[in-house]
């Protein structure tokens, strides 16, 4: 389904909630939806999402993510939920152990945004990683926390997409500049 706007090159987005409770329909999946909403209003590039909802299980995310990048073709794929200290907290191991590459810049940033907030954020795990020409970033679990976060990092992700070889990502500059080096070029 066609959701973005009319300039640059098309993206695959992949939305992956990790929660036992929501996918067991005991409350509703809100994450998600604020990821797809941030999504709406930062992207100018033509986009389109698909959204999965697994528990907290390491293999049923794994397969979620490889799904959602080999199969489905994502070429950013953002997730919610699982990052905290609790056993069944897993989505980092997942991703880490599905990734090629890692790039815990993401994670650090999260991490002193949250700060700002509150002091349990050290105990987050986000982190980020490279699947192919594709990449993974592990968004907190709260609507609040996911936009307070994904504003803050989301200017480096086209370029760091750019560099990985997926699409050229345009976004709306009155919500989030997309940083590019000058030396970067414009496909």
């Amino acid at each position: 389904m066609y959701m973005g706007g009319q300039v640059g090159e098309f993206i695959h987005i992949g939305i992956l909630t990790s929660s036992d409770r929501a996918s067991s329909g005991e409350y509703e999946d809100l994450s998600g939806p604020a990821i797809h909403s941030f999504f709406e209003d930062v992207l100018i590039s033509p986009w389109d999402a698909t959204s999965v909802l697994v528990v907290d299980n390491q293999s049923h995310i794994e397969k979620a993510l490889i799904d959602l990048i080999d199969e489905k073709g994502c070429n950013l794929v953002v997730t919610t939920g699982g990052t905290g200290p609790a056993e069944r907290d897993v989505t980092p191991e997942a991703t880490e152990a599905v990734c090629d590459r890692m790039l815990p810049g993401f994670g650090e940033l999260m991490r002193a945004v949250s700060l700002r907030y509150v002091p349990t954020a050290i105990l987050s795990r986000q982190t980020a990683g490279i699947r192919g020409s594709s990449l993974i970033i592990n968004l907190p679990g709260a609507p609040k926390s996911i936009r307070e976060t994904i504003d803050e990092i989301f200017s480096a992700v086209p370029y760091c997409i750019d560099l990985i070889g997926g699409p050229y990502i345009e976004t709306n500059s009155d919500v989030v500049v997309a940083f590019r080096p000058k030396h970067a070029r414009r496909r």
